[in-house]
C-alpha cells in the first residue's frame, strides 16, 4: 500500500482501518480498540460539564503500578461502584481511602 501525506485534514464517511502511527489531534468520534500509548486527553460535555471515566470491575482491574490513574470500579463499595485511583501499588476508593481487592 502506498504512502501519501496530506497538509490538510482528511475525513472518511467510511471509517479508516490500520494502524495510525504519530500524533493524532482533534476529535476521534466512534470506538477505538486496540492499544494506545501517550497521552490521551478526552473532552467535557460542554452542556452537563461531565468527564467519562474508564471503567473496570474488582476481578479485572489493571496494573495500579502507575500512580495517579483513575477509574470507575463497577462493582466496588459493595456494588453501589466507586471512583478509585491508583497510588502506585493499589486501587484505592476515593470515597473511602480503602484498597479495592480482588
Amino acid at each position: 500500500m502506498a504512502r501519501t501525506t496530506f497538509s490538510g485534514p482528511v475525513k472518511s464517511d467510511n471509517g479508516f482501518e490500520g494502524a495510525i502511527i504519530g500524533n493524532v489531534t482533534g476529535n476521534v468520534t466512534g470506538n477505538v480498540t486496540g492499544n494506545v500509548s501517550g497521552t490521551l486527553t478526552g473532552s467535557v460535555n460542554a452542556a452537563t460539564g461531565t468527564v467519562l471515566l474508564p471503567a473496570a470491575v474488582i476481578s479485572a482491574l489493571p496494573s495500579a503500578t502507575t500512580a495517579g490513574r483513575i477509574l470507575f470500579v463497577s462493582n466496588a463499595n459493595s456494588g453501589a461502584g466507586a471512583v478509585c485511583y491508583s497510588n502506585g501499588s493499589a486501587w484505592i476508593d476515593i470515597k473511602t481511602g480503602v484498597a479495592v481487592i480482588a
